[in-house]
């Protein structure tokens, strides 16, 4: 009797908890496999999620050593650097020619981070509301950070902040930009008349010299490396990247960069963050409050966007598509393509896709930004 309970002791431990933990695992796998919603990502994290909650498992401690999964989630998420060598490979596929033939696109990078300051002040007032919650001024950023719609920013300012969220706020940061096909178009029309969506924008395409692309990712990166200190490695690690694309002498590493790197740090960061997914600190009410609010951000930083745009129709000639405004999130380059979608659908013939592409774009570098400032202001704000 002792040997059967012995071999069967896996199935002995299984409780609800893991049965669910198993359940969300699948779930996830399909809708990368089936729906093909960030594939890359969701199906790593989902067999992770399945692995670490196996009973006995080996792969996040084994016998008071690491397992692999936790080898890997000290070697690049606690030191930061998965997060960071994404940065390098987004950068590296990051044409920036479209923001600068129309820089005033960069405003509805900065309009659709509005999201992310909205949901902080509700999360604060949530956890003042219910203590118990433990939701304070840091882990408050770091669930709002999730409207960036920037995996990796995220990443970034969770493990500095809400260490013990990172798995439910990563989940919900690759989630909701998978389901930006569905979750944008609603917010997008709700906020829009017909007539509005039918706006015509006219497109120049102006050339942009070789040194104003070089030149750019070297200035971003002083700018924001002095107003906010805290940006440098998110920054950096992204201007970097598209320096290695335009300065024109180093194709082979800006290839590996856009192919080998994202690649090989996209496969280990998701199943790295999967193996954070332990059913015993997922299920919990504040994960449950972290896809809420999550949610709640996404949503109104696409509001943000589209709202920025009707005012600048207040004062301005030149009428802008408020559905371009949307497209300043950083969910690139899956944004402008629906605002892109529902323009056609609206009137065929009228493509503002170039002038989507440049607000997806600055959205990119805004959420970085975004982050940078909330890692600087938020220890300056808790010290006073």
């Amino acid at each position: 009797m002792e040997l059967f309970l012995e071999m069967f002791s896996g199935v002995l431990m299984l409780s609800w908890k893991h049965a669910l933990m198993f359940l969300i695992g699948i779930v996830l796998i399909y809708l990368a496999i089936k729906k093909e919603y960030e594939p890359m990502l969701l199906l790593p994290i989902g067999f992770g999620a399945i692995l670490v909650n196996l009973p006995f498992s080996t792969v996040w401690e084994h016998g008071g050593s690491p397992g692999f999964l936790k080898t890997f989630y000290d070697a690049g998420i606690i030191t930061e650097l998965f997060p960071l060598l994404i940065f390098i490979a987004v950068g590296a596929m990051i044409d920036f020619s479209q923001l600068l033939r129309v820089p005033k696109m960069m405003l509805f990078g900065a309009a659709a981070q509005f999201g992310i300051f909205f949901t902080i002040i509700a999360a604060l007032l949530l956890g003042r509301a219910f203590p118990s919650l433990g939701i304070d001024l840091k882990v408050a950023s770091a669930i709002g950070i999730i409207g960036t719609a920037d995996g990796p920013t995220s990443i970034f300012v969770a493990r500095q902040f809400a260490e013990q969220y990172l798995g439910p706020i990563t989940v919900a940061a690759y989630s909701y930009m998978a389901l930006v096909p569905i979750i944008q178009p609603p917010v997008i029309r709700a906020l829009t008349t017909k007539k509005e969506r039918l706006i015509r924008m006219e497109y120049k395409a102006r050339a942009v010299s070789k040194t104003a692309l070089i030149a750019f990712p070297v200035c971003i990166t002083l700018v924001a490396g002095i107003v906010a200190p805290e940006s440098a490695a998110l920054v950096g690690s992204l201007m970097f990247g598209n320096l290695i694309r335009e300065c024109g002498v180093l194709e082979r590493l800006s290839q590996s960069a856009q192919n080998e790197l994202a690649n090989l740090v996209t496969l280990l960061l998701g199943i790295t963050v999967g193996g954070t997914m332990k059913a015993e600190s997922f299920l919990a009410p504040q994960t449950l409050l972290i896809l809420a609010l999550g949610l709640v951000a996404f949503i109104f930083d696409t509001a943000g966007g589209v709202l920025f745009a009707k005012f600048l129709n207040l004062f301005s000639k030149t009428k802008i598509n408020p559905m371009v405004g949307a497209a300043g999130i950083s969910a690139f380059p899956m944004s402008s393509r629906i605002v892109q979608k529902m323009a056609i659908a609206e009137d065929p013939t009228n493509f503002i896709l170039m002038q989507s592409v440049s607000a997806n774009v600055a959205g990119q570098l805004g959420s970085v930004v975004a982050g940078g400032i909330i890692l600087h202001l938020v220890p300056i704000l808790l010290s006073r």
